[in-house]
């Protein structure tokens, strides 16, 4: 299996599955001096764990890193960064009823007729649980355009079901991490949580949209015509299971604008040329303008829900109906979120050595 690595001068490789031993990352490209603490590892895991509350995974583990490589006296080394996370609360029991049966919604089908098997525990390599390793990198990523060039990435919630938030300046999206579905909106955020928890009530799940902002970045960042700001960010989040739609700045609105209404005007801003407006989402033409980052993705309904479904029996190609049990979130968008950031971090990292913004060596 190919395609588990992400970048080209900041590679980041996660590993492992979900009911597995353990699950981890390895980053590699890192500058050497930056300064490390697994603490800051661990507050951005923190963020994404399951068990938290009712509204997510009931599955409960303490994601406790281990950096295993690439630190030296709290400062990176330059060489390849290991981190692990150990499985602890791991109960198969409830997936070997589906060992042949495909879950609707699930990457089990497409895995069992790519590779003639699967690992149908939890998902195995398919499984949300993945997103720790790409948490793990985001954090080095992070720390690394925060410390070099004040860069700080945040995203919040602006939809979960038919409930829907208002934009949010910068500020509110920060302090949005403090409430349990990360909405800037508390009113909204409250009506959120009732949605989730309703269709939880009822065996269900639902879906919802998110929008991570980057500030800081600077005019230039993006490498086209393949490599392009947007291109790279919008691969990056749609390798997120459960994400199946990204736009940036105004996004698909940008259909029922004219070109004088869509169009960013251009003007002297302390001696430099800013867009008046962000309509673009902080790029153009695949380069980064200075303004904000501002991108959105839509994520699905969570596919393992309580009510019955039909699917194949794999072995006597019958049809079979199914209900799944387990430990699952009702909706996935308030975890997805430091994923999401994760994601954007490390795409910005990469970009930004291979631009020259960053001494690829060391800081």
């Amino acid at each position: 299996m190919s395609g588990n690595t992400i970048g080209q001068a900041f590679r980041v490789t996660t590993y492992g599955e979900s009911h597995g031993l353990a699950v981890g990352a390895t980053i590699d490209g890192c500058p050497a001096g930056l300064p490390l603490a697994e603490e800051e590892v661990q507050a951005e895991l923190d963020r994404r764990k399951p068990g938290t509350s009712d509204l997510v995974s009931r599955r409960k583990e303490e994601d406790r890193v281990r950096i295993l490589s690439g630190l030296f006296e709290d400062q990176t080394t330059g060489t390849p960064i290991s981190m692990m996370v150990y499985n602890l609360d791991v109960d198969s029991s409830s997936y070997e009823p589906l060992a042949d049966s495909p879950r609707p919604g699930h990457a089990d089908l497409t895995y069992a007729l790519k590779y003639g098997r699967r690992d149908y525990r939890g998902g195995g390599r398919s499984s949300g649980r993945e997103t720790v390793g790409r948490v793990m990198g985001g954090a080095v990523a992070k720390k690394l355009l925060l410390h070099t060039h004040g860069i700080r990435i945040a995203g919040h919630t602006l939809q979960i079901a038919s409930v829907k938030a208002a934009a949010a300046d910068f500020d509110a999206v920060l302090k949005a991490q403090q409430n349990e579905v990360r909405c800037a909106d508390e009113a909204k955020g409250t009506e959120m949580a009732r949605a989730i928890r309703a269709a939880a009530e009822s065996g269900d799940s639902v879906g919802g949209i998110a929008e991570v902002i980057a500030r800081g970045v600077p005019p230039g960042v993006g490498e086209p015509v393949f490599d392009k700001l947007d291109a790279e960010v919008a691969k990056a989040l749609l390798s997120i299971g459960s994400v199946k739609g990204v736009e940036f700045g105004a996004g698909f609105g940008v259909a029922s604008l004219k070109g004088s209404e869509a169009n960013d005007p251009i003007a002297n801003i302390d001696g430099s040329p800013r867009l008046l407006t962000n309509r673009a989402g902080g790029i153009l033409g695949g380069i980064s303008t200075g303004n904000d980052m501002v991108v959105r993705f839509a994520v699905k309904p969570t596919p393992s829900i309580s009510l019955v479904q039909h699917t194949l029996d794999m072995v006597s190609m019958k049809d079979v109906e199914i209900r799944i049990s387990g430990r699952h979130d009702p909706c996935i968008v308030p975890r997805i979120i430091p994923v999401a950031e994760a994601m954007v971090a490390i795409v910005l990292a990469d970009l930004m050595i291979r631009g020259g913004f960053i001494n690829p060596a060391r800081i």
